[in-house]
């Protein structure tokens, strides 16, 4: 959807994508860089990664935006030492009087306040925000000048639903295994699902939110049993249980056959291992009628209404109630 008319909900989920300029290929090192910038990121604005991959050209992060509450001047102060851990000096001399400024609601520390609160809880300005401090760092450890990124990001509203959350959460982290740069996420380091394995717990609640969609009362070990029947069908992709990579994987020809009805439905896992261009492009995935609500806001908001409609997801899988607002049957999956 366009950004123009983008839809802004109170508390969202959000598929966000971010390409970096031609030329820009993310070492090791930058890779690493923008997870720690990732985190410290999403901790100061107050949403909460339910699972991300960084790839060398580009990264994806699926995120929860809750709505805005009141966060108290301790807070903020706690958040913005999280996002500068090692303030300039010039920075570090503004910060040491702040504490008793904003108890006194001096002008300057006022002022502060609202520009650090309109930073937070916002997709927007977490975005923007983790890309310009990751463009500085990159600027200087480089020494170059400019923007990295190639143009805005992109974002797909996904519905807060456990089934919906738990697709696309996996789609996400197979996606240096689509790209042939490990056979098993868990092998590929800037992925949310391997530093949920390496005992992050951030990582491990994004996913347990994922599976559980919120409700109170997920462990890892419950949602971990769960979730990779997302990532490895039957098995666990570790072990005896492990499936040979055949029987996950889905081939273009199967693909074909599937789209137009002249094979069984293809095994979720295997699907996800191609690239779905609707959790890309698709506007809004969800439910029916959760994706016909947000179409029915972005018609009244733009005056478009012809050529618009809840579209059902291509039928070579076991989608469940997944749907999308956009429809992309051309090279929807390949």
């Amino acid at each position: 959807m366009s950004p123009r008319f983008k839809i802004e909900s109170a508390e969202a989920v959000y598929h966000c994508i971010s390409y970096l300029n031609n030329g820009i290929v993310l070492d090791t090192e930058a890779r690493e860089v923008l997870r720690q910038h990732l985190w410290r990121n999403a901790e100061f604005c107050g949403v909460q990664i339910l699972t991300y991959v960084i790839m060398p050209d580009h990264f994806r992060v699926l995120v929860r935006v809750p709505a805005k509450t009141d966060v108290p001047d301790a807070e903020l102060l706690r958040r913005h030492k999280v996002l500068y851990p090692k303030p300039s000096a010039s920075l570090a001399a503004i910060l040491k009087g702040l504490p008793a400024l904003l108890k006194t609601n001096d002008p300057v520390a006022a002022a502060w306040r609202k520009q650090q609160l309109g930073r937070m809880h916002n997709v927007s300005q977490f975005m923007k925000f983790l890309k310009q401090h990751f463009s500085r760092w990159l600027n200087r450890a480089h020494n170059c000048r400019g923007t990295a990124w190639s143009e805005r990001f992109k974002s797909v509203i996904v519905e807060d639903r456990a089934d919906v959350l738990t697709t696309m959460s996996a789609y996400l982290d197979l996606t240096p295994v689509r790209a042939g740069l490990a056979g098993n996420p868990k092998d590929y380091p800037y992925c949310g699902y391997a530093e949920a394995l390496n005992g992050n717990k951030s990582a491990q609640a994004g996913i347990i939110y994922s599976v559980t969609g919120g409700q109170p009362g997920g462990t890892w070990r419950d949602a971990h049993e769960t979730y990779r029947l997302s990532l490895f069908g039957d098995g666990d992709g570790d072990g005896a249980k492990q499936r040979a990579d055949k029987e996950v994987s889905v081939t273009p020809a199967q693909l074909e056959k599937a789209m137009k009805g002249e094979e069984n439905p293809l095994p979720l896992a295997g699907v996800l291992r191609r690239e779905v261009r609707q959790f890309t492009d698709g506007g809004v995935i969800g439910g029916k009628e959760f994706v016909a609500r947000h179409l029915a806001r972005y018609q009244r908001k733009t005056g478009r209404r012809k050529h618009l409609s809840t579209q059902a997801l291509p039928p070579v899988t076991e989608w469940g109630d997944i749907a999308a607002m956009r429809n992309l049957r051309k090279n929807a999956i390949k």
